[in-house]
């Protein structure tokens, strides 16, 4: 048998040490998309985005310049893109410890934290600065409270205590304000008509409690993962799930009439109707994760909750335009 050449050894060497060396190959399209996803969370966004466009719609019908809503949709998206980056920043160490968050960009490593915190910067500068020239300061003070609320208050609050629900919840239903103070709710107000305010209110109060039964079923099913990473959510702390059960329960009963006074300053049955329908199913499902508590009753919340919303939201703009 021959003996390969010490020549031919050293080449090896050679080649083995210029791969090595060599620049990364740039991730495909498909990958960056991807990571650009998973940074932003556009789900989430539409959802804020959808939120806003219920509320500007609830105050002043189709009397809002389209201009100037692609603008303040715009800025809130760019404010509630730079929520989600700046939550990956503080949390990359907790997300690195659960499956569903480890290949996230900043947590696996693909962009690195002085990265993220130039994005973050720049999608929130330029959020508050379009939302202001489109809608004025106030719509674009109250993005600015949602972020804090979000980033500041809520996201450390995760690794201390349950409570921190309840206060994710404020930022998820702050969106309305930015709708309502867009359309020139507190100049209605002042005017005598309070039928937006109303309406504006129901719909924040309609969002706040809606989060409960929503996020206690995520955190029913990622709870192992959840409780490996030390976060404070209320099945970590009672595993039997009695009490995300007994909150969801609560906040999902407490909203069906909450709901309802949404049809009131349109005075649209259809609207009623509709909101009684998604209110109540969603009350079913939570009445049903409160008797079984098991994954496949949180998993039916988990798509009820995402249904009822979008309904209640479609039959807002769809039957609810003031008179």
């Amino acid at each position: 048998m021959s003996m390969p050449s010490p020549l031919a050894a050293a080449d090896r060497a050679v080649l083995v040490d210029t791969v090595a060396k060599a620049p990364a190959v740039s991730p495909p399209l498909a990958s960056m998309l991807a990571d650009a996803s998973s940074l932003v969370r556009p789900r989430i966004a539409l959802m804020v985005l959808a939120t806003v466009v219920s509320a500007v719609w609830l105050t002043v019908g189709g009397a809002f310049d389209s201009g100037r809503l692609l603008g303040l949709l715009l800025g809130t998206a760019l404010v509630a893109a730079s929520s989600s980056i700046a939550n990956q920043i503080l949390e990359r160490d907790t997300d690195r410890l659960m499956p569903r968050t480890a290949r996230r960009p900043i947590a696996a490593g693909r962009m690195s934290v002085p990265t993220a915190v130039v994005l973050a910067s720049v999608t929130l500068s330029a959020g508050v600065i379009i939302t202001t020239l489109s809608a004025g300061w106030q719509p674009a003070g109250a993005a600015i409270a949602t972020w804090l609320v979000y980033v500041i208050v809520y996201t450390p609050m995760k690794q201390r205590t349950p409570l921190n629900t309840a206060v994710g919840a404020v930022a998820g239903a702050l969106p309305v304000a930015i709708g309502w103070l867009a359309a020139g709710g507190p100049a209605l107000l002042q005017a005598g008509d309070a039928s937006a305010a109303l309406t504006a209110a129901a719909l924040g109060t309609v969002l706040y409690l809606w989060q409960f039964p929503h996020f206690m079923a995520i955190a029913w099913l990622y709870r192992v993962q959840y409780a490996q990473a030390g976060l404070r959510m209320l099945t970590v702390d009672d595993p039997t799930g009695l009490r995300a059960a007994g909150q969801s329960l609560v906040a999902a009963l407490a909203m069906v009439p909450v709901s309802l006074v949404l049809a009131v300053p349109s005075g649209s049955i259809r609207l009623f109707l509709a909101a009684a329908v998604a209110s109540i199913v969603y009350c079913g499902a939570a009445v049903r994760f409160a008797i079984r508590r098991d994954d496949a009753s949180a998993r039916v919340l988990l798509l009820v909750s995402l249904g009822s919303l979008l309904a209640l939201l479609t039959a807002a703009v769809m039957f609810g335009q003031p008179r």
